[in-house]
């Protein structure tokens, strides 16, 4: 696990704007992703996030074909069901950009989600290889109004999960019930994790995440990658005071 973290957080006067800094940032992250070793490993979230990104990725200038995009958790479902992450992606991210279906890796749906999570490892595994754990390059995620990531939910046994890369969940607080989910090992070791949040609905989280001292932590306070960049609106912001 990374032994130090840093935090960022950039304060924007509203959402349009945060997704503009937050695409650009992507953007940055792929360039240098690239130049280093000739891909970008990148992990998505669905929620209001997948909806950022729909928006602001079509603006960027990149090499897509050098992207190869994970999801950092995903329900179990049928792609047709209106609950599929991928399903979002596919419709309105990869009819906006030069992304090819092959280049997302996708769960299977048609297996148990137990079995699911462990075939979604073997497919991380064929493409990081020769390693104990996967390092990606940025990692895109959401926080929940209980300060959950990923589907890594307040006071669950998945919070202390270290022996694999992915696991399935079957008691998911919000549904769908069934889902899988990056653990912390992998969470934790990538070189960017990044938030985006907007509203005065995520004020009161971001503060509690951001500036609280709970025990235990948040999930989404559990975040340690090496650095960890939150993307937010003024109205998000408003009850911060350490990182105003």
């Amino acid at each position: 696990m990374t032994s130090q973290s840093h935090t960022t957080v950039v304060v924007k006067e509203d959402e349009a704007n945060v997704i503009n800094s937050l695409s650009k940032f992507i953007e940055e992250c792929a360039e240098k992703a690239v130049k280093d070793h000739g891909k970008f490993y990148l992990g998505v979230s669905g929620g209001s996030l997948a909806k950022f990104l729909t928006k602001g990725l079509p603006s960027i200038s990149t090499d897509w074909s050098k992207w190869l995009i994970f999801f950092c958790d995903e329900r179990h479902v049928d792609f047709k069901n209106e609950d599929s992450t991928y399903k979002l992606y596919k419709e309105s991210l990869l009819t906006k950009v030069d992304l090819k279906d092959e280049q997302i890796i996708k769960i299977n749906p048609e297996l148990s989600v137990d079995e699911a999570a462990t075939e979604y490892v073997q497919q991380m595994k064929a493409i990081f290889t020769e390693c104990d754990w996967p390092t990606f390059d940025l990692l895109l995620l959401g926080m929940g109004p209980d300060g959950h990531t990923c589907s890594l939910f307040p006071n669950h046994p998945l919070l202390s999960e270290d022996s694999v890369w992915v696991a399935p969940i079957k008691d998911s607080p919000k549904p769908p019930p069934c889902r899988i989910t990056m653990t912390f090992p992998v969470i934790n070791r990538a070189q960017h994790s990044a938030f985006a949040a907007c509203g005065e609905g995520k004020a009161e989280m971001l503060k509690r995440v951001l500036e609280g001292d709970e025990q235990p932590p948040l999930p989404a306070a559990m975040v340690k990658s090496a650095t960890v960049h939150w993307f937010v609106d003024k109205s998000a912001a408003s009850l911060l005071t350490k990182f105003s």
